[in-house]
């Protein structure tokens, strides 16, 4: 089956100019998708410039691959299948030890929602999957079926923002004593039952933070992008920057804490006379408030509402 990877890259100009892109620099794309900023960073890249592109899944990898190769752009490209998380020891690998750009796009690619078999979808039938990586073993089945009820309301509280975290997980629980809960579906009919009707009137579909709540949890995504963030940042060169979309606020607060953390340096309370904590700046940033899409953007792309763009530079310590 022909995989569908027409992709709207989100915020492209903003990242462009913030990335500050220099013709013969390094940069990397954490999160290559259908390579959509991918391909406008290379097209500013003469022959000693270099993208790497890293992904964890393999089609969207091939597809880039292609769809670069037949650019016919100047500037090297390398793709490493891997989680975004390991992003120093993918370049390391390359024998790269320092890059002037990295740019994070942290949002669920739109061909994977819309490929149904993925099951990441509350509106197309599907076992329930919501791997990022395929080869990986947990997936969102197993969450469902295995984990204890308390564990439940911890992921739907915590990463959905769940209204209705203890009467969804109540039925959960009641319904997979009976029988296992294996589909899309059949979730989604749980939750219709468990959210009451007034309440499924107004708002976003009842399932939406319930499966972005276990996508998040299958895929580790909060934990893996911290670690993206520090990962990436020590590998930045002096003078480097990081741009980091986010979709939602519970990813957004980690990216702004992280970057504040680099800004700021000492960690010693305000009454010490001297430093003791030994922490020194490491960053500025270039504008301090989230960039967010111009209505010219929403118009043609209504996903790019949610987006917001941080940007933070690596300076000399």
């Amino acid at each position: 089956m022909a995989i569908n990877f027409e992709h709207k890259p989100v915020l492209l100009d903003e990242c462009l100019e913030w990335l500050a892109i220099k013709s013969n620099g390094t940069y990397v794309d954490c999160t290559l998708g259908g390579a959509g900023h991918a391909t406008e960073i290379l097209k500013r890249l003469d022959a000693n410039g270099l993208l790497i592109g890293l992904d964890q899944d393999a089609d969207a990898l091939n597809v880039s691959r292609e769809r670069i190769k037949k650019l016919g752009l100047p500037a090297r490209t390398e793709f490493v299948k891997t989680n975004f998380e390991n992003i120093k020891t993918a370049c390391e690998s390359l024998e790269i030890s320092k890059v002037d750009g990295i740019l994070m796009d942290i949002g669920v690619s739109s061909w994977q929602l819309d490929e149904g078999e993925r099951g990441f979808s509350y509106q197309q039938d599907a076992r329930l999957d919501m791997r990022m990586d395929r080869e990986q073993r947990l997936d969102a089945e197993q969450v469902v079926n295995e984990y204890s009820q308390k564990e439940l309301e911890r992921i739907l509280y915590a990463y959905g923002e769940e209204k209705w975290t203890a009467r969804i997980v109540d039925f959960i629980v009641k319904e997979r004593k009976t029988n296992p809960i294996k589909t899309t579906a059949e979730l989604v009919s749980i939750i219709k039952k468990a959210v009451p009707a007034g309440a499924r009137m107004d708002g976003p579909h009842p399932a939406k933070r319930t499966f972005q709540a276990i996508r998040i949890e299958v895929n580790d995504e909060l934990g893996v992008l911290r670690r993206a963030i520090e990962n990436g940042f020590e590998l930045l060169a002096d003078g480097g920057r990081m741009c980091i979309i986010t979709f939602h606020s519970l990813e957004d607060r980690i990216v702004k804490e992280a970057f504040n953390a680099f800004v700021e340096g000492c960690t010693c309370p305000k009454q010490f006379p001297v430093c003791i904590c030994g922490f020194e700046k490491r960053a500025r940033l270039p504008i301090r408030k989230p960039i967010k899409a111009q209505e010219e953007e929403l118009e043609g792309n209504p996903r790019a509402r949610s987006a917001k763009l941080r940007v933070i530079e690596k300076i000399p310590v």
